[in-house]
């Protein structure tokens, strides 16, 4: 028996038709977007809500959240707005929900003079350097937690997570699937790639985001529910469950976003049929950096990414039997035939347009 769920990232135009980030976007301009969407009191205690309190509905603002000499949060500098659905015992599910979800938050954002844009890594700036400098009590949080020491990827970054999980399963067994996605993942997620743009122009490749953040933020977290179940590594590929719903759960982290939710579906069927695979032997505790920074540049170009994507997409599919979820492969396949992924529409576009923000126009269409 699986599980799904999706969280995904949305970035935003101003009505100025800028990009709306931290540099000229403040929290408050999104929390009022937020403040009108609605409020399923039966998410809980599915969706956790957090300390700060920000996390009370489907949607919150994406930030960096900014604290006193102590626990509390007196700030939020904002990158834009997640959406995370609940927990579906189908992909159908998830995708429904997500669909109707980005569907209001673009309705609502609208009225607001927002509009979202697909984007993966921020096109203008990969610095982000809190303003004002952080306090000591800032600087003990983070050196606690060395994956919160690259604030500086997440803030210019934007991405999915893709849920899963598995009813009854050993966490052992869990631990070993999330190695194994792990490891698979410059396979997995050449998919997705939409961030080609860097520094205010086209990038060298199809995925920014995918060359800069791997190796330091992990490819997939394993949420187990004790301390004596994590394993010490540097990303991170287990931490401890903040609310029992957690328990158990793989998440996915190294995709970039999509604008088409039916690649979603298909990358999380891809998961699924990896997870019941027993064919596929290797394993990783924290991710191949470089050869995430191969796939990041040439995608299904390169053959070692075209020959294994190629081989899991088939051993998924194998997996799946005759599950219906082996439909939701199709647009994968339709991807790996072609080796066009969406990063190569926005870079025609740009050609053809020469201006950031209007191909950015094209997205979510």
């Amino acid at each position: 028996m699986f599980f799904f769920g999706i969280e995904h990232e949305v970035a935003f135009l101003n009505h100025e038709g800028k990009l709306a980030d931290f540099s000229c976007t403040k929290f408050a301009d999104f929390h009022q977007i937020v403040e009108n969407l609605p409020l399923y009191p039966n998410d809980y205690p599915q969706l956790r809500v957090g300390d700060a309190g920000i996390k009370k509905k489907r949607w919150y603002v994406e930030g960096f959240e900014r604290f006193a000499d102590s626990e509390k949060v007196i700030d939020c500098l904002a990158k834009g707005i997640e959406i995370r659905t609940t927990i579906h015992s189908t992909i159908q599910g998830a995708i429904d929900e997500l669909t109707t979800s980005f569907s209001l938050l673009r309705e609502v954002a609208a009225s607001f003079g927002f509009s979202p844009v697909l984007l993966s890594f921020n096109p203008y700036t990969s610095i982000f350097e809190p303003q004002p400098p952080l306090n000591d009590f800032e600087i003990r949080q983070l050196q606690a937690y060395p994956d919160e020491q690259t604030a500086y990827i997440y803030m210019v970054s934007y991405g999915p997570d893709l849920n899963i999980s598995v009813a009854d399963l050993p966490i052992e067994s869990i631990i070993d699937i999330g190695r194994k996605l792990t490891y698979y993942s410059p396979y997995i997620v050449p998919f997705s790639y939409s961030s080609p743009f860097y520094d205010g122009t086209l990038w060298e490749g199809l995925s920014v985001r995918t060359f800069i953040r791997t190796g330091k933020r992990s490819a997939t977290l394993v949420f187990v529910e004790k301390p004596e179940q994590l394993i010490r590594s540097v990303p991170s590929l287990t931490k401890i469950a903040r609310i029992p719903a957690e328990i158990g759960r793989i998440e996915f982290k190294a995709c970039d976003s999509c604008d088409d939710f039916s690649i979603y579906a298909g990358l999380l069927a891809l998961l699924k049929g990896l997870a019941l695979d027993k064919t596929l032997h290797g394993r990783a505790t924290i991710p191949d950096a470089n050869l995430h920074q191969s796939s990041a540049k040439l995608g299904f170009d390169n053959e070692e990414i075209l020959l294994n994507a190629t081989k899991i997409l088939q051993t998924a599919e194998d997996a799946l039997g005759n599950h219906p979820d082996i439909e939701f492969l199709t647009p994968l396949k339709f991807i790996l035939a072609n080796r066009k992924t969406k990063s190569h529409q926005l870079i025609e576009t740009f050609q053809n347009l020469g201006s950031i923000e209007e191909t950015l126009k094209g997205t979510y269409v």
